[in-house]
């Protein structure tokens, strides 16, 4: 008998120590909630859980940030509803201007309306904001230009990022084309054009006003002026017809019936439409076929003048939303100019320019105030598609960061009902190892037996 080292006290001493240990552990679990409290805890645990709480944060901002992004969007649609019902208004005053049984004085008081409602669609253009910063007066349009505009134009950026865009036209696009009739119309061979049967695209050509010897000009002229309905135009070679689509593509049409269709055009050929090759600012090849000239690339939209080969370079893109956790997870939303120097375009006039003083002027404003009022309809389409993409976002967003936090649960949070188990478990152990330390100190007491 020892009592030096009371190797049963060490050995029970260790393991109350143990229990003790782990009794605290539990219960740092359970008044945290975490199964992994420090590093020590789990170390790779850890450092997977950190990660994952990064991106759990960074996705729930990226849901606020397109939240805002829809709501800079509905402030610029507010504007631009607001600039539809002007323009609607003043296409009504076109329209009543047009009408003779005004007199010159009267035209001159709705012309008095007409700049009012001019200098309210630029205001509007001019201080429409959402943070103080600008939607409608150009700055958030997406820009680009090409190298060479005989081949591509680039109509609209949207979409795009910042880059150059190596553009090949493979393909050119072609109008529907009937090779020449098989009459000849000199002017002096009877050809009874009064009585001629030809219908294009379903629109009957009346040509009963023509004298039967008319030459090829004349049924050139008179054919022409159904193309507003038929989209079709003549010309002449050698006196013969031939005729072709105003537009370009397959999905043009070129039909001719009637039992005198073969003396103003052959068979039909072309309706081609543009292929492209178009190589992003990554090196990242992509094959496209438009509809007739037009090429819709990720949004944007360019026109193939010819075959060969163009750079698009786009230097801004509009307002660029950060709709993701990591780098470059983001969308681009452009807004154009909407004022009355850009409503309109060059070959109907803009909306500035509108004079309803005169018949002719109000009459021509109709066309104007119709091309601006399609135009900001777009505006307001592109915008409505923006939108409905951000709710898409937000949604996805959402279910992500949810399924995330799930798994970032797993890793750092503790399950409670097991930890209550290891901490009724650790509890009975360390009150044991103490009543057994107790025990174990009474051990050596019994030498004293040995001296009596």
């Amino acid at each position: 008998m020892r009592i030096n080292h009371n190797i049963a006290a060490l050995n029970t001493y260790r393991q109350y120590n143990s229990a003790n240990a782990a009794q605290s552990k539990t219960m740092e679990k359970l008044s945290s909630g975490m199964r992994i409290n420090s590093a020590a805890d789990d170390a790779a645990g850890l450092a997977i859980s950190e990660k994952m709480r990064g991106q759990v944060r960074g996705l729930d901002q990226a849901s606020r940030n397109a939240q805002d992004g829809i709501s800079m969007i509905q402030t610029a649609e507010g504007g631009l509803n607001e600039t539809h019902d002007i323009l609607q208004r003043m296409r009504e005053l076109s329209v009543q201007a047009s009408n003779d049984t005004n007199t010159v004085d009267d035209r001159k008081e709705i012309q008095k309306e007409v700049e009012q409602l001019k200098s309210e669609v630029n205001r509007i253009s001019d201080n429409t904001e959402f943070n103080t910063q600008k939607l409608l007066n150009g700055s958030l349009g997406a820009v680009g230009t090409s190298s060479d505009t005989s081949k591509v134009t680039l109509t609209s950026a949207t979409g795009l990022k910042k880059g150059d865009y190596d553009v090949t036209i493979s393909t050119a696009a072609t109008q529907k084309a009937t090779a020449a009739g098989s009459a000849t119309f000199d002017g002096t061979i009877d050809n009874a054009l009064k009585t001629a049967d030809l219908s294009i695209n379903g629109v009957k050509i009346d040509f009963s006003d023509l004298a039967d010897d008319a030459d090829s000009n004349a049924v050139v002229a008179k054919i022409n002026s159904y193309s507003d309905k038929t989209g079709v135009t003549a010309s002449s070679t050698s006196n013969k017809i031939a005729l072709k689509t105003d537009t370009y593509g397959s999905d043009t049409k070129l039909l001719l019936s009637g039992s005198n269709a073969a003396k103003f055009g052959g068979a039909v050929s072309g309706g081609a439409d543009a292929v492209a090759t178009i190589t992003d600012e990554n090196n990242v090849a992509e094959t496209i076929t438009g509809t007739g000239k037009s090429i819709n690339y990720r949004g944007a939209q360019l026109e193939a003048q010819g075959a060969g080969s163009a750079t698009v370079t786009v230097a801004n893109t509009g307002a660029t939303l950060q709709i993701g956790a990591n780098k470059d997870q983001s969308m681009s939303v452009d807004i154009n100019e909407i004022s009355t120097k850009t409503l309109g375009d060059a070959s109907v006039g803009f909306v500035k320019d509108v004079n309803l003083e005169s018949q002719d002027g109000a009459n021509n404003a109709v066309k104007t105030l119709d091309k601006a009022i399609q135009q900001v309809s777009s505006e307001r389409s592109k915008l409505g598609a923006f939108q409905n993409r951000l709710d898409h976002t937000i949604n996805n967003l959402s279910t992500t960061s949810e399924n995330l936090t799930a798994a970032e649960s797993r890793v750092r949070d503790t399950d409670m009902a097991k930890t209550m188990m290891e901490q009724t478990k650790n509890s009975i152990l360390a009150q044991a190892s103490q009543a057994m330390l107790s025990q174990a100190n009474q051990q050596p007491q019994q030498v004293l037996q040995l001296l009596r």
